[in-house]
Protein backbone atom coordinates (compact mmCIF):
# COMPACT_ATOMS: atom_id res chain seq x y z
CA UNK A 1 0.00 0.00 0.00
CA UNK A 2 1.48 3.32 -0.96
CA UNK A 3 2.29 5.57 1.66
CA UNK A 4 -0.15 8.88 2.38
CA UNK A 5 -3.04 7.06 0.20
CA UNK A 6 -5.90 6.79 1.46
CA UNK A 7 -7.58 3.04 2.16
CA UNK A 8 -11.02 2.85 -0.16
CA UNK A 9 -13.38 2.22 2.42
CA UNK A 10 -15.19 -1.31 1.43
CA UNK A 11 -18.79 -1.32 1.45
CA UNK A 12 -20.57 -2.65 4.47
CA UNK A 13 -22.47 -5.77 3.09
CA UNK A 14 -25.23 -8.20 4.50
CA UNK A 15 -22.75 -10.25 5.70
CA UNK A 16 -21.07 -7.23 8.21
CA UNK A 17 -24.14 -7.20 9.73
CA UNK A 18 -24.73 -11.21 10.14
CA UNK A 19 -21.27 -11.17 11.83
CA UNK A 20 -22.28 -8.34 14.02
CA UNK A 21 -25.09 -9.26 15.44
CA UNK A 22 -24.32 -13.16 15.48
CA UNK A 23 -27.24 -14.80 12.68
CA UNK A 24 -26.97 -16.09 9.49
CA UNK A 25 -26.54 -13.50 6.44
CA UNK A 26 -30.55 -14.73 5.40
CA UNK A 27 -31.82 -14.00 8.48
CA UNK A 28 -30.57 -10.26 7.65
CA UNK A 29 -31.70 -9.74 4.86
CA UNK A 30 -35.18 -11.20 5.74
CA UNK A 31 -35.19 -9.05 8.40
CA UNK A 32 -34.13 -6.21 6.20
CA UNK A 33 -36.93 -7.08 3.87
CA UNK A 34 -39.44 -7.10 6.79
CA UNK A 35 -40.27 -10.60 6.13
CA UNK A 36 -42.80 -12.12 8.81
CA UNK A 37 -40.75 -15.01 9.45
CA UNK A 38 -38.04 -13.09 11.76
CA UNK A 39 -39.52 -11.77 14.95
CA UNK A 40 -39.93 -7.83 15.44
CA UNK A 41 -36.96 -8.17 18.10
CA UNK A 42 -34.64 -9.12 16.01
CA UNK A 43 -35.71 -7.11 13.23
CA UNK A 44 -35.06 -3.83 15.62
CA UNK A 45 -31.55 -5.34 16.16
CA UNK A 46 -30.87 -5.56 12.48
CA UNK A 47 -31.77 -2.66 11.86
CA UNK A 48 -30.26 -0.54 14.52
CA UNK A 49 -26.90 -2.56 13.59
CA UNK A 50 -27.35 -1.71 9.86
CA UNK A 51 -27.84 2.52 10.85
CA UNK A 52 -24.56 2.21 13.15
CA UNK A 53 -22.57 0.33 10.28
CA UNK A 54 -23.68 2.90 7.79
CA UNK A 55 -25.08 -0.02 5.69
CA UNK A 56 -26.79 1.30 2.04
CA UNK A 57 -29.13 -1.35 0.35
CA UNK A 58 -27.83 -2.63 -2.48
CA UNK A 59 -30.93 -1.93 -4.59
CA UNK A 60 -29.20 -3.36 -7.67
CA UNK A 61 -28.81 -6.90 -6.35
CA UNK A 62 -32.24 -7.02 -4.60
CA UNK A 63 -33.91 -5.67 -8.20
CA UNK A 64 -32.35 -9.17 -9.88
CA UNK A 65 -33.50 -11.47 -7.25
CA UNK A 66 -37.06 -9.76 -7.98
CA UNK A 67 -36.74 -9.66 -12.02
CA UNK A 68 -37.50 -5.18 -11.98
CA UNK A 69 -35.36 -2.64 -11.20
CA UNK A 70 -38.06 -0.08 -11.20
CA UNK A 71 -36.15 2.17 -13.13
CA UNK A 72 -36.52 3.79 -15.97
CA UNK A 73 -33.80 5.85 -18.47
CA UNK A 74 -34.57 8.38 -20.72
CA UNK A 75 -32.36 9.33 -23.80
CA UNK A 76 -33.25 13.31 -25.05
CA UNK A 77 -31.05 14.96 -27.84
CA UNK A 78 -30.39 17.79 -25.29
CA UNK A 79 -30.90 18.07 -21.32
CA UNK A 80 -30.97 22.00 -21.82
CA UNK A 81 -33.61 22.97 -24.59
CA UNK A 82 -36.28 23.89 -22.63
CA UNK A 83 -38.97 21.46 -24.57
CA UNK A 84 -37.02 18.38 -23.65
CA UNK A 85 -36.00 20.33 -19.68
CA UNK A 86 -39.78 20.32 -19.56
CA UNK A 87 -40.28 16.40 -21.26
CA UNK A 88 -38.04 15.24 -18.31
CA UNK A 89 -39.88 16.68 -15.64
CA UNK A 90 -43.27 15.02 -16.77
CA UNK A 91 -41.34 11.54 -16.86
CA UNK A 92 -39.95 12.22 -13.77
CA UNK A 93 -43.16 12.82 -12.12
CA UNK A 94 -45.27 10.34 -13.74
CA UNK A 95 -42.17 8.17 -12.21
CA UNK A 96 -42.48 9.92 -8.81
CA UNK A 97 -46.10 9.15 -8.41
CA UNK A 98 -45.06 5.19 -9.13
CA UNK A 99 -42.18 4.74 -7.13
CA UNK A 100 -39.93 4.35 -10.15
CA UNK A 101 -35.79 5.72 -10.37
CA UNK A 102 -35.04 7.80 -13.58
CA UNK A 103 -31.50 7.51 -15.36
CA UNK A 104 -31.27 10.81 -17.47
CA UNK A 105 -29.07 10.32 -20.66
CA UNK A 106 -27.83 12.91 -23.76
CA UNK A 107 -26.79 12.25 -26.71
CA UNK A 108 -25.92 15.83 -27.86
CA UNK A 109 -27.26 15.30 -31.56
CA UNK A 110 -24.96 12.54 -31.89
CA UNK A 111 -25.39 9.06 -33.03
CA UNK A 112 -22.65 7.68 -31.65
CA UNK A 113 -23.12 9.17 -28.13
CA UNK A 114 -27.05 7.39 -28.25
CA UNK A 115 -25.62 4.33 -28.83
CA UNK A 116 -23.42 5.11 -26.18
CA UNK A 117 -26.43 5.65 -23.80
CA UNK A 118 -28.52 2.47 -24.86
CA UNK A 119 -25.42 0.78 -23.84
CA UNK A 120 -25.19 2.06 -20.49
CA UNK A 121 -28.83 2.02 -19.92
CA UNK A 122 -29.04 -1.68 -20.58
CA UNK A 123 -26.12 -2.22 -18.40
CA UNK A 124 -28.27 -0.65 -15.77
CA UNK A 125 -30.95 -3.10 -16.23
CA UNK A 126 -33.76 -0.44 -16.59
CA UNK A 127 -37.17 -1.70 -17.24
CA UNK A 128 -37.83 0.54 -19.89
CA UNK A 129 -36.30 3.09 -22.23
CA UNK A 130 -37.85 6.27 -23.81
CA UNK A 131 -36.09 7.76 -26.32
CA UNK A 132 -36.48 11.19 -28.66
CA UNK A 133 -33.78 9.94 -31.88
CA UNK A 134 -30.62 12.75 -32.69
CA UNK A 135 -30.58 14.41 -35.42
CA UNK A 136 -27.85 11.66 -37.25
CA UNK A 137 -29.62 8.87 -36.52
CA UNK A 138 -30.81 6.63 -39.59
CA UNK A 139 -30.74 3.32 -38.27
CA UNK A 140 -32.61 1.21 -35.49
CA UNK A 141 -30.74 -1.60 -34.70
CA UNK A 142 -29.70 0.06 -31.13
CA UNK A 143 -33.35 0.14 -31.02
CA UNK A 144 -33.62 -3.37 -31.05
CA UNK A 145 -30.95 -4.51 -28.48
CA UNK A 146 -33.25 -3.15 -26.22
CA UNK A 147 -36.09 -4.96 -26.95
CA UNK A 148 -33.79 -8.28 -27.32
CA UNK A 149 -32.81 -7.02 -23.97
CA UNK A 150 -36.62 -7.55 -23.17
CA UNK A 151 -36.74 -4.35 -22.20
CA UNK A 152 -39.80 -1.81 -22.84
CA UNK A 153 -39.33 0.82 -25.38
CA UNK A 154 -40.92 3.67 -25.62
CA UNK A 155 -39.64 6.55 -28.78
CA UNK A 156 -41.33 9.86 -27.99
CA UNK A 157 -41.28 13.23 -30.64
CA UNK A 158 -38.52 12.22 -32.94
CA UNK A 159 -39.04 9.04 -33.57
CA UNK A 160 -38.73 6.10 -36.01
CA UNK A 161 -42.36 4.99 -37.02
CA UNK A 162 -40.71 1.73 -38.83
CA UNK A 163 -39.73 0.77 -35.86
CA UNK A 164 -42.52 -1.39 -34.19
CA UNK A 165 -42.66 0.52 -30.50
CA UNK A 166 -45.55 2.83 -28.43
CA UNK A 167 -44.75 5.73 -29.74
CA UNK A 168 -46.03 9.60 -28.66
CA UNK A 169 -45.55 12.55 -30.63
CA UNK A 170 -47.45 15.67 -31.73
CA UNK A 171 -49.75 16.54 -34.71
CA UNK A 172 -46.77 17.93 -36.63
CA UNK A 173 -48.27 18.59 -39.64
CA UNK A 174 -51.49 19.84 -38.56
CA UNK A 175 -49.88 22.08 -36.09
CA UNK A 176 -47.50 23.46 -39.01
CA UNK A 177 -50.31 24.03 -41.13
CA UNK A 178 -52.83 26.23 -38.60
CA UNK A 179 -48.82 28.21 -37.97
CA UNK A 180 -48.95 29.12 -41.50
CA UNK A 181 -52.65 29.47 -41.47
CA UNK A 182 -52.36 31.59 -38.60
CA UNK A 183 -49.56 34.18 -40.70
CA UNK A 184 -51.71 34.36 -43.94
CA UNK A 185 -54.65 35.13 -41.90
CA UNK A 186 -52.55 38.33 -40.66
CA UNK A 187 -52.03 39.22 -44.41
CA UNK A 188 -48.70 37.84 -45.09
CA UNK A 189 -48.11 36.26 -48.76
CA UNK A 190 -44.30 34.96 -49.27
CA UNK A 191 -43.86 32.94 -47.01
CA UNK A 192 -40.53 31.41 -46.41
CA UNK A 193 -39.98 28.02 -44.51
CA UNK A 194 -36.88 26.90 -42.65
CA UNK A 195 -36.75 23.31 -41.82
CA UNK A 196 -34.87 20.29 -40.05
CA UNK A 197 -32.99 17.31 -41.45
CA UNK A 198 -35.61 15.50 -43.58
CA UNK A 199 -35.11 12.03 -42.80
CA UNK A 200 -36.72 12.69 -39.38
CA UNK A 201 -40.84 12.08 -39.67
CA UNK A 202 -41.30 15.03 -37.62
CA UNK A 203 -39.58 17.49 -40.01
CA UNK A 204 -40.82 15.92 -42.84
CA UNK A 205 -44.37 16.42 -41.65
CA UNK A 206 -43.74 19.81 -40.52
CA UNK A 207 -42.86 20.80 -44.11
CA UNK A 208 -45.78 18.86 -45.11
CA UNK A 209 -47.91 21.22 -43.08
CA UNK A 210 -46.36 24.11 -44.50
CA UNK A 211 -47.12 23.22 -47.83
CA UNK A 212 -50.84 22.34 -47.08
CA UNK A 213 -51.03 25.55 -46.44
CA UNK A 214 -49.85 27.31 -48.58
CA UNK A 215 -51.14 24.96 -51.71
CA UNK A 216 -54.88 25.86 -49.39
CA UNK A 217 -54.07 29.62 -50.19
CA UNK A 218 -53.72 29.35 -53.82
CA UNK A 219 -50.23 30.94 -53.18
CA UNK A 220 -46.84 29.38 -55.40
CA UNK A 221 -43.46 29.94 -53.28
CA UNK A 222 -40.44 29.98 -54.79
CA UNK A 223 -37.90 27.16 -54.25
CA UNK A 224 -35.53 29.02 -52.23
CA UNK A 225 -38.10 30.36 -50.09
CA UNK A 226 -37.75 26.71 -48.48
CA UNK A 227 -34.52 25.72 -46.86
CA UNK A 228 -33.70 22.44 -44.70
CA UNK A 229 -31.62 21.89 -41.86
CA UNK A 230 -31.50 25.46 -40.73
CA UNK A 231 -32.77 24.49 -36.55
CA UNK A 232 -30.24 26.80 -34.71
CA UNK A 233 -29.78 30.87 -34.41
CA UNK A 234 -26.57 31.17 -36.95
CA UNK A 235 -27.55 29.12 -39.62
CA UNK A 236 -30.95 30.67 -39.64
CA UNK A 237 -29.85 33.88 -39.48
CA UNK A 238 -27.38 33.36 -42.61
CA UNK A 239 -30.17 31.76 -44.32
CA UNK A 240 -33.03 35.05 -43.51
CA UNK A 241 -30.11 37.45 -44.20
CA UNK A 242 -29.75 35.73 -47.91
CA UNK A 243 -33.32 36.28 -49.08
CA UNK A 244 -33.98 39.37 -47.48
CA UNK A 245 -31.38 40.69 -49.77
CA UNK A 246 -33.34 39.41 -52.99
CA UNK A 247 -35.30 41.55 -54.83
CA UNK A 248 -38.22 39.98 -53.96
CA UNK A 249 -37.85 38.86 -50.28
CA UNK A 250 -39.93 36.79 -48.31
CA UNK A 251 -42.49 38.90 -45.89
CA UNK A 252 -42.69 36.07 -43.56
CA UNK A 253 -41.05 33.07 -42.22
CA UNK A 254 -42.28 29.86 -40.43
CA UNK A 255 -39.59 27.88 -38.70
CA UNK A 256 -39.14 24.26 -37.57
CA UNK A 257 -36.91 25.31 -34.11
CA UNK A 258 -37.76 28.59 -31.82
CA UNK A 259 -34.27 28.56 -32.16
CA UNK A 260 -34.17 29.38 -35.90
CA UNK A 261 -36.87 32.36 -35.29
CA UNK A 262 -34.80 34.02 -33.13
CA UNK A 263 -31.70 33.89 -36.03
CA UNK A 264 -35.13 35.05 -38.41
CA UNK A 265 -35.26 38.32 -35.67
CA UNK A 266 -31.71 38.89 -35.48
CA UNK A 267 -31.48 38.72 -39.22
CA UNK A 268 -34.53 41.08 -39.81
CA UNK A 269 -32.88 43.64 -37.15
CA UNK A 270 -29.43 43.50 -39.09
CA UNK A 271 -31.70 44.34 -42.55
CA UNK A 272 -33.26 47.07 -41.04
CA UNK A 273 -36.72 45.22 -41.92
CA UNK A 274 -39.34 46.01 -38.92
CA UNK A 275 -41.35 42.76 -37.42
CA UNK A 276 -44.48 42.39 -37.59
CA UNK A 277 -44.81 45.40 -39.56
CA UNK A 278 -42.82 44.07 -42.86
CA UNK A 279 -41.65 40.52 -41.71
CA UNK A 280 -43.94 38.31 -39.84
CA UNK A 281 -42.48 35.34 -38.10
CA UNK A 282 -43.58 32.17 -35.76
CA UNK A 283 -41.44 29.67 -34.45
CA UNK A 284 -42.07 25.90 -33.21
CA UNK A 285 -41.40 24.43 -29.07
CA UNK A 286 -42.35 27.61 -27.24
CA UNK A 287 -38.98 28.04 -25.54
CA UNK A 288 -38.82 30.15 -22.53
CA UNK A 289 -37.10 32.75 -24.09
CA UNK A 290 -39.62 33.46 -26.95
CA UNK A 291 -41.41 35.64 -23.63
CA UNK A 292 -38.39 37.38 -23.98
CA UNK A 293 -37.58 38.53 -26.94
CA UNK A 294 -38.34 42.15 -28.56
CA UNK A 295 -41.09 41.79 -30.00
CA UNK A 296 -41.86 38.43 -28.21
CA UNK A 297 -41.69 35.43 -30.75
CA UNK A 298 -44.65 33.53 -32.23
CA UNK A 299 -44.60 29.66 -31.72
CA UNK A 300 -46.17 26.33 -31.42
CA UNK A 301 -46.68 25.04 -28.08
CA UNK A 302 -46.02 21.32 -28.01
CA UNK A 303 -47.15 20.97 -24.56
CA UNK A 304 -44.01 19.17 -23.52
CA UNK A 305 -44.60 18.53 -19.74
CA UNK A 306 -47.98 16.78 -21.00
CA UNK A 307 -46.06 14.75 -23.60
CA UNK A 308 -43.45 14.09 -20.58
CA UNK A 309 -45.58 12.28 -18.31
CA UNK A 310 -48.00 10.62 -20.39
CA UNK A 311 -44.96 8.79 -22.48
CA UNK A 312 -43.52 7.46 -18.98
CA UNK A 313 -47.76 7.04 -18.08
CA UNK A 314 -47.34 4.59 -21.70
CA UNK A 315 -45.72 2.67 -19.75
CA UNK A 316 -46.93 2.72 -16.44
CA UNK A 317 -50.67 2.68 -17.47
CA UNK A 318 -50.11 0.45 -20.79
CA UNK A 319 -47.28 -2.09 -20.20
CA UNK A 320 -47.20 -2.53 -16.81
CA UNK A 321 -51.02 -3.21 -16.01
CA UNK A 322 -51.35 -5.51 -19.33
CA UNK A 323 -48.21 -7.25 -19.58
CA UNK A 324 -49.23 -10.87 -19.52
CA UNK A 325 -46.74 -12.92 -21.32
CA UNK A 326 -43.96 -10.25 -20.74
CA UNK A 327 -45.31 -8.30 -24.04
CA UNK A 328 -48.09 -5.99 -24.40
CA UNK A 329 -50.80 -6.70 -26.88
CA UNK A 330 -50.10 -4.04 -29.35
CA UNK A 331 -47.74 -0.61 -30.12
CA UNK A 332 -50.03 2.05 -29.25
CA UNK A 333 -49.26 5.71 -30.85
CA UNK A 334 -50.72 8.53 -29.11
CA UNK A 335 -50.90 11.86 -30.63
CA UNK A 336 -50.47 15.36 -28.22
CA UNK A 337 -52.48 18.14 -29.88
CA UNK A 338 -50.35 21.54 -30.07
CA UNK A 339 -51.73 24.80 -29.66
CA UNK A 340 -50.51 28.35 -31.34
CA UNK A 341 -49.33 30.61 -29.15
CA UNK A 342 -49.92 34.42 -31.07
CA UNK A 343 -47.50 37.08 -29.87
CA UNK A 344 -46.08 39.98 -30.98
CA UNK A 345 -43.56 38.73 -33.87
CA UNK A 346 -46.44 37.86 -36.08
CA UNK A 347 -49.41 39.60 -35.23
CA UNK A 348 -50.27 42.98 -37.33
CA UNK A 349 -53.88 43.00 -37.39
CA UNK A 350 -55.37 45.23 -34.40
CA UNK A 351 -57.57 42.37 -33.22
CA UNK A 352 -54.66 41.97 -30.26
CA UNK A 353 -53.09 38.73 -29.11
CA UNK A 354 -54.89 35.63 -28.57
CA UNK A 355 -54.24 31.52 -27.76
CA UNK A 356 -55.93 29.33 -29.94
Amino acid sequence: NMPGRKEKKKRITIRDIAIAVGIAPSSVSKALNDLPTISENMKTLVRAKARELNYKHNSNAANLRRGTSRTIGVIVPKINVAFFADIIAGIEQACFENDHRLIICQSDESFERELQAVETLIQQNVDCVLISLSQETKTTDHLKEITNHHIQLVQFDRVDHTFGSHILVNDNQEASFKAVQHLISQGYKRIAFFGGPDHLPLYKERKQGYLDAIRKAGRTIPYNFIVDNVLKKEPARAAATELLRLKATPDAFFTVSDYAALGVLKAAEDCGKKVPEEIGIIGFSNEAFTEMTSPTLSSVSQQSKKMGRETANVYFNHVLNHRTDGKSSHSLKLVIESSIIERESSVRKSKGRKKR
